[in-house]
């Protein structure tokens, strides 16, 4: 081969090794193998939170790690107040993630209106997913009109706040985890009184304990799935008022604030399991809560339930105008489905996982311990894993929101008016059947 020839094949090889370099790096740099993901900076619960992206940083590194081929991107810095306005800046344009967390307020909508993808297909075909792993009640929160259009990635149960130092000021032990509203009214009379004799009453029972968290707890329905149907007439729930009303008796017309709970002065509240698990462990627990012990247990069972909470979840779905939903629906079930991932929740967030055998697991038991004093005991998680087995799970239908605070608004002024009961809750269902069929 002469010189000159032997040069046309060096400058032909080099031109076809830099378009194959080419090649390679743009498939890698805007190849349609890109999954974005949608999420917000901070706890969904308003709590403290400094670690917002480990375990999403992690998620994308095991994700890589098993599909080396997809890049995923996720936009960092949007806080949880800005999120929804951001993501309906990108939905509009048509520029949605293909992943993305959903808030509470947000789903019935982006699911009535067919940005949520339908999963009941994904869920069925994929062989190496179990959806038993999930509590029914985490499941739930991802349901629109009984059809699932997300997972839950996060899970937290409301708990029962506990002033440990006002109950033994006063000699009484604190309730066990079966403990009923009997003995919550029992011990809330006791410790009622005019503490400093000025002749006002200024230490309580309870505070922001309502009409709802008695119905939960004794068993009350009030809405079918499809949310076509109030129950607001039964025996059950009328005991759940009674009960409220009789609870409030108590404070004689004074009005209990959160100002009465900071200041040590009220022996239960009830508290989402995230300010628990903030407040409880170093270096959070100086900051709140610092002049009086305390604890958490179950919500006191009602006569016709038990020890009921609502439960509340973080859901993720998947958009449905992806182009890439296979790879979604992957990096969805590994962000809410790996038990890797899932302890990730225990380890770097404040909320509960939304599997069993997470949460019910020793690990999970030695990582609640951590950071607490030598002489301080964290809630049981086998407690956990009964509440979120048992609890309640918010309605996903579009008229929830409105038809729920017309049941508060009147049922508030009920307890307040001391209304005949049986009546005017015949007459709110019939209001809430009209709202709910317009």
């Amino acid at each position: 081969m002469n010189d000159g020839l032997k040069k046309r094949w060096i400058i032909l090889i080099s031109v076809v090794g830099f378009v194959a370099a080419f090649i390679v790096l743009f498939s890698v740099f805007f190849s349609s193998d890109t999954i974005e993901v949608g999420v917000f900076t901070g706890s969904n619960w308003d709590v403290a939170n400094a670690n917002s992206f480990v375990v999403m940083d992690r998620a994308v590194e095991k994700f890589t790690r098993s599909h080396p081929d997809v890049k995923v991107h996720y936009y960092s810095g949007i806080r949880k107040d800005e999120y929804s306005e951001w993501f309906s800046r990108l939905l509009l344009r048509g520029n949605e993630p293909d992943v993305f967390m959903v808030l509470d307020e947000d789903f019935n909508l982006l699911a009535e209106e067919g940005v949520l993808e339908n999963l009941e297909s994904f869920m069925e075909e994929d062989k190496l997913f179990d959806v038993e792993k999930y509590y029914s009640t985490a499941l739930d929160a991802g349901k629109y009109m009984g059809t699932q259009y997300a997972l839950p990635y996060e899970t937290v149960p409301m708990l029962m706040f506990v002033n440990k130092t006002l109950l033994n000021k006063s000699g009484i032990m604190v309730p066990d985890n079966n403990w009923t509203w009997e003995d919550f009214y029992r011990i809330s009379k006791l410790v009622t009184k005019d503490a400093d004799g000025d002749g006002v009453i200024d230490q309580f029972g309870s505070y922001n304990y309502s009409w709802t968290e008695a119905a939960y707890s004794n068993n009350v329905t009030l809405f079918d799935e499809k949310g076509n149907n109030g129950y607001f007439t039964g025996e059950k729930l009328e005991e759940a008022l009674k009960f409220t009303e009789l609870l409030n008796s108590l404070n004689q017309g004074e009005k209990v604030t959160k100002d009465d709970f900071d200041g040590g002065n009220v022996a239960f509240m009830p508290l989402p399991f995230t300010e628990y698990r903030t407040y409880k462990t170093y270096p959070y627990r100086i900051k709140k809560y610092t002049d009086f012990q305390w604890d958490c247990i179950t919500m006191p069972a009602g006569p016709s339930g038990g020890n009921i909470s609502a439960v509340n979840s973080l859901v993720m779905g998947i958009s449905s105008h992806s182009n890439n939903k296979k790879l979604a629906w992957e990096f969805l079930k590994l962000m809410t489905y790996d038990e890797e991932m899932q302890m990730d929740i225990f380890r770097y967030s404040q909320g509960a996982s939304v599997l069993h055998e997470v949460t019910s697991s020793t690990m999970v038991k030695k990582i609640l311990q951590e950071d607490i004093e030598v002489n301080e005991k964290f809630i049981d998680n086998a407690v956990i894993d009964s509440v979120l087995k048992n609890g309640v799970a918010i309605p996903g239908f579009p008229k929830y929101e409105g038809a729920m605070n017309l049941a508060d608004s009147e049922i508030n002024r009920m307890l307040e008016e001391e209304d005949g009961l049986d009546n005017s809750l015949r007459l709110l269902q019939r209001q809430i059947n009209k709202y709910l069929e317009k």
